[in-house]
């Protein structure tokens, strides 16, 4: 099988080759929280922060040297203006510069993307083993990754005004994606139409309703992500 192959190799939810990533990447989250304190030592931080971002970015590099060696790459599909896409730039910068309004955003953007992304894959360019299905996992994988990261070992924490702040700022983005889906003919953010493969939109209405059904999803996601907060600073009263 060529790793590196042009039209890649089928893939299907809820199969092994679904269910194994999944599992892996639940096992690194547990680990992050078991040693969450070792951690936060100067050296672990150092290692773990450049780590990812080289492996983050050698992962993209070769998404793009894909898409150009094999005349793949169009303005309509191949823009990093999903929102994972956005949130995986963002978890390389954040990694490089810290920063408590990228963290807000990749807590409950980020997260909330890339848990629904992972459990139903409509993105995804292949199945194992190529190349752009270690992509996809890893990617995603480090969006939450990440966000919990900065949550358990660099003390980062989101407020019940985080929540108003990343909606707005998915409007802003919004208003920038809908332009450039007219001007391409492109589906970014999936807001022009549905995905071809199964996904949570399936549920939330036809175009363009769904889109106001997404805001409501949104929003309730954003508030269980936020729910531990509340018990802990309950219980410190």
């Amino acid at each position: 099988m060529d790793w590196f192959n042009e039209t890649g190799y089928p893939f299907m939810m809820f199969t092994p080759q679904h269910l194994i990533p999944l599992a892996c990447i639940a096992l690194l989250i547990l680990l992050l929280y078991r040693f969450r304190k070792p951690l936060r030592q100067d050296a672990p931080v150092r290692a773990i922060r450049i780590g990812l971002v080289l492996l983050l970015l050698v992962f993209e590099a070769l998404l793009y040297g894909w898409y150009i060696y094999y005349g793949q790459f169009s303005l309509e599909a191949s823009l990093p203006l999903q929102l994972c896409s956005i949130g995986y730039l963002l978890t390389i910068v954040m990694l490089l510069f810290p920063s408590y309004r990228l963290y807000e955003f990749l807590y409950f953007a980020g997260i909330g993307g890339a848990l629904q992304a992972l459990l139903t894959p409509a993105a995804i360019l292949s199945g194992f083993p190529h190349f752009t299905y270690f992509y996809f996992f890893i990617g995603h994988g480090a969006i939450v990754w990440v966000a919990l990261y900065m949550t358990w070992v660099h003390g980062y924490r989101p407020t019940l005004r985080s929540i108003g702040r990343v909606l707005l700022a998915l409007n802003v983005l919004l208003a920038v994606i809908v332009p450039v889906n007219l001007a391409t003919g492109g589906n970014y953010m999936f807001v022009a139409r549905k995905p071809p493969g199964p996904s949570l939109l399936d549920y939330l209405g036809p175009w363009p309703w769904y889109l106001l059904s997404l805001e409501a999803v949104a929003a309730a996601v954003f508030i269980l992500l936020y729910l531990p907060f509340i018990r802990r600073r309950s219980s410190r009263q």
